[in-house]
């Protein structure tokens, strides 16, 4: 039994992985949020574990995606001006990061973490007892026009070649054999074979959570008030008290931002966030999978609260106002494909991503903090890679190799 305590701070996906991880290997592990486990990004996202996502999100590049955007009523990506003023230094390596030349680097790079997401979910999972809120089955990327279908069949044939991505081409009598609701509008798709869903986000980070205190962690719900540094540990001043470890896990998502700013650290991280809302379907009407609308840019996925509409990125700050404008967009495109019934939600809700200027996360060591690690910026996929992130952190922490070439993920790559 290893003595060391460990504080992670941060109870996404990530750093709920992370302190799982780290408690199954013997150490004594606290984890803190201001809120319950999964309830922050992790609880509203789309649901999906995606082996498929071997690429990040570039910026776009091409005059056709920068025209479609700059009006700002798309719905795949909108954007805030004070936003996009207040970020103009980090927007503009993230758009040269997403050059051919970087961006090719940068996806091998991302890929190397992405294939092993669903092996390293299932371990989780199996310890939890979530197997009930898995489905296996993939989900659909579903397109409106023949051309831009055929180019994501070449595209996920390449990532079947060089990425073991099984996925099935659908024609439009295939796709309504899978989703007989959807409309004529959707003329085929791309079937993501060994992707998988969840019916509940938000319960399986609980469930991974459950399991973490049952390997003997510990979860504090406080405001974190700072962290600094303590003797040759960690100190973090909570509203209710404080905290000391012989080492931190800073695994806080877009929360790491004022935090890595008050120890000095100048990471390219930026947010990117994104609305949700549940509804009804008309009656007699089911939705099968998970589907991606892929030439509006938003999801609609089955979940145990409904069937849940989540938007694409909005360009904001995190403390910015909700804007209904996105999610109302998208809502008028998935009625067109698929026949929602009325809200369930109140209110929309709305989550914060992530995201590193050169679309990979920090995973690894401090470098001018003894005992301090990163594991943030992980982008639209921290559902996808925290219990990734965690097995990796935890190994590199003890002081192991890992079989993940770490380089391009260290902190002083900036």
């Amino acid at each position: 039994m290893k003595e060391t305590s460990i504080l992670v701070l941060g109870a996404g996906m990530v750093g709920v992985s992370i302190a799982w991880h780290l408690a199954r290997r013997g150490y004594q592990v606290t984890l803190v949020d201001r809120r319950k486990p999964g309830q922050e990004t992790s609880f509203g996202n789309a649901g999906l574990i995606q082996r498929e996502a071997i690429e990040p999100h570039p910026f776009p590049r091409s005059w056709f995606d920068i025209l479609r955007i700059l009006p700002n009523r798309a719905i795949d990506v909108q954007y805030r001006l004070t936003a996009m003023v207040c970020e103009a230094p980090i927007l503009w390596r993230y758009w040269r990061e997403s050059s051919p030349q970087a961006f090719e680097r940068i996806a091998r790079a991302y890929a190397s973490l992405i294939v092993h997401c669903t092996d390293d979910h299932q371990a989780l999972i199996a310890a939890s007892g979530a197997d009930a809120l898995i489905n296996r089955e993939g989900w659909l990327q579903v397109y409106r026009n023949l051309d831009t279908l055929g180019a994501g069949i070449a595209t996920a044939d390449g990532a079947h070649r060089s990425h073991g991505v099984e996925f099935e081409a659908c024609d439009r009598q295939q796709l309504h054999e899978l989703e007989p609701a959807l409309s004529n509008d959707a003329v085929g798709a791309v079937w993501w074979k060994n992707a998988w869903s969840v019916s509940d986000p938000g319960g399986l980070v609980d469930a991974y959570a459950r399991s973490f205190l049952a390997e003997g962690g510990t979860f504090v719900e406080s405001d974190v008030l700072s962290m600094a540094p303590s003797g040759s540990g960690w100190t973090l001043r909570l509203r209710n008290g404080t905290l000391t470890g012989e080492a931190l896990v800073l695994a806080a998502g877009p929360w790491s931002i004022p935090m890595l700013k008050n120890l000095g650290y100048a990471i390219p991280m930026f947010v990117q966030r994104g609305y949700h809302m549940h509804y009804e379907p008309a009656p007699g009407v089911k939705l099968n999978f998970p589907i991606f609308d892929h030439d509006r840019g938003y999801t609609l996925s089955p979940k145990r609260m409904g069937i849940r509409l989540t938007t694409g990125a909005e360009l904001a700050r995190a403390d910015d106002p909700s804007c209904m404008r996105q999610l109302l967009a998208a809502e008028r495109a998935a009625r067109e494909i698929f026949p929602l019934a009325k809200r369930k939600d109140d209110l929309v809700w709305r989550g914060a991503r992530p995201c590193i200027a050169d679309m990979n996360p920090v995973i690894g060591p401090a470098l001018r903090h003894k005992n301090l690690w990163f594991a943030f910026g992980h982008g639209h996929q921290g559902f996808t890679l925290g219990p990734t992130t965690g097995r990796l952190l935890a190994a590199m922490l003890a002081g192991e190799p890992t079989q993940t070439d770490m380089a391009p993920f260290r902190a002083d790559r900036f």
